[in-house]
Order: structure tokens, then C-alpha cells, then sequence
């Protein structure tokens, strides 16, 4: 395992990294002034889907539902890059950091190449394979995440990792105050045992990660209402989010590792 120093120089990165994500650039704030007005152009079936995206994401939260992913095969992953056996999540906890977060890089990579070819084969029809193209982004986005809770040693099927799954999509779509506020709330998470409440009373909020996934589609629903153009659009569109919601989930998942293993140096020391 790691030496204590190793793990704070790993730990500094990531708070540079928050540094940074918190900012909002003046072109972001921009692009999201005509989405209202698009809004109102959307016909009423892509609206439908968002709602249903509401119900369908608290379903997740409950039970996992339909988005829940395979454990097996991610161990066989981790086992393949490591040439480690990985029968369990005490055997993943073991792992080093390094290696977490070099399977969770790669992991990204194929995701963000997948809907890429999503986003590009639902753009050719325009505005009416959008309505497919929103739910189905969602599905692998919550993949996603699950795959890098499983890969830092974190079950999805626990109700609790759920939540901090959608914490980590909710701060991938944030502004630079919802990012302020989701990394405040997660510093508490990660300080307390006794979390489950506190977590459960603060996704209160939580409509707003589909409402902020209907904002992303702003633009996309611009260009694919044009047939054939929204290709080449959706393709980038579903690989960025997909790169953003990886990278939240990648350095957000890796600080809870690297915080509880700081803390159990401490204990040590004590």
C-alpha cells in the first residue's frame, strides 16, 4: 500500500483538481441563456422523456432498477489489468490508487468512444431520435459510475452508494456554486459514519440533475433538428458528457479512497 506521503501528494491533485472544475467560465454561463427558448421549441415527447428520467433516476436511488451493473465482469477487468484474482471488494480495496485510477482512465476512454457512436447514430434522425438518445445517456452515465464505485472498492447495490453515484453525476453537470455545494455536502460524507440521513435529506434537490441533463441538451437539440448535421454534433455532445461525468465520478470516488486510507494511517499513528 501507499506511504501516507504518497497518498497527500495524491490528494493535492485532487483539490487542485476541485479548484479548478469550480470555475465557471463566462462562455458557459453564455451558452446557457437560450436554453429556455429552446425549451419551448422541444416537442412535447422530449418533454415526456425527461419526466419519465425523474421517476426512473429516484427509482434508481431505491432499488437500482434496470441501471444496476455487472460486478463480475468488472472484476474480471480489474483482475486482467492488475494479474491480481478479484473475488470480492476487500480484494479491490487492497489495490493501489495508482492502479484504481489507471483502470478507471481506461474505463472512460471505451465509455466516452461508445457514446460517441451513440450520440452519432442517433443524430442522423434529427430531433425525433432524441427522445431515445436522452434516456439511453443517462443509462451509461449511471454505468459508468458504478463501474468506478466497483473499481475503488464500492458496492453499487448499497442504497447509500447510490446516492453518492448521483452526487457525483449531479456535480458533473453543476454550475460553479451546485460544484461549491456538492463538494461541501461530499467532505461531510466522507468525515462521518453516520451519513445516511444527511445524505438522503440533501438529494432533496436531486431533480435538478435531470433538469441541468435537459440544459445539456440544449444545443444538441439545436443541431439535430436538422437530420444528418446532428451526427457529427451528437457524437461530440454524448462524448464529452460522458468524458465529464467519468472524470467527476474518477476523482471524487478516488478522494473517498485515498481519505480513508489517510485516516487510517492516522489511527495507526494514535
Amino acid at each position: 500500500m501507499e506511504s501516507k506521503q504518497e497518498l497527500q501528494n495524491e490528494l493535492q491533485k485532487i483539490k487542485e483538481w476541485e479548484k479548478d472544475i469550480s470555475g465557471l467560465w463566462f462562455w458557459e454561463k453564455l451558452t446557457r441563456l437560450p436554453f429556455k427558448v429552446l425549451d419551448k421549441l422541444t416537442p412535447a415527447f422530449v418533454h415526456k422523456k425527461i419526466g419519465v428520467l425523474l421517476d426512473e433516476l429516484g427509482s434508481y436511488i431505491q432499488t437500482g432498477g434496470k441501471y444496476l451493473t455487472s460486478e463480475k465482469q468488472m472484476y474480471k477487468s480489474i483482475h486482467k489489468h492488475t494479474g491480481t484474482p478479484v473475488e470480492s471488494y476487500e480484494d479491490i480495496t487492497a489495490l493501489d490508487v495508482k492502479d484504481m485510477n489507471e483502470i478507471s482512465q481506461k474505463l472512460i476512454t471505451r465509455r466516452s468512444k461508445v457514446a460517441s457512436v451513440q450520440g452519432a447514430t442517433t443524430g442522423i434522425g434529427g430531433i425525433f431520435t432524441l427522445a431515445i438518445d436522452i434516456p439511453a445517456l443517462l443509462g451509461m452515465s449511471l454505468k459508468t459510475l458504478q463501474e468506478l464505485a466497483i473499481i475503488h472498492g464500492y458496492d453499487p447495490n448499497d442504497k447509500n452508494e447510490r446516492v453518492f453515484i448521483v452526487k457525483c453525476l449531479q456535480f458533473s453537470s453543476a454550475d460553479v456554486v451546485g460544484k461549491k455545494a456538492i463538494l461541501s455536502e461530499l467532505a461531510t460524507y466522507y468525515n462521518r459514519e453516520e451519513h445516511s440521513k444527511e445524505m438522503m435529506s440533501q438529494l432533496q434537490g436531486w431533480r435538478e440533475v435531470v433538469y441541468t441533463y435537459r440544459d445539456n441538451f440544449g444545443w444538441k437539440k439545436l443541431f439535430q433538428m436538422i437530420p444528418v448535421a446532428g451526427l457529427i454534433f451528437g457524437a461530440f455532445t454524448n462524448r464529452s458528457m460522458i468524458n465529464d461525468v467519468g472524470e467527476a465520478g474518477r476523482m471524487l470516488y478516488q478522494k473517498r479512497r485515498i481519505v480513508e486510507r489517510l485516516e487510517k494511517y492516522d489511527e495507526v499513528a494514535e
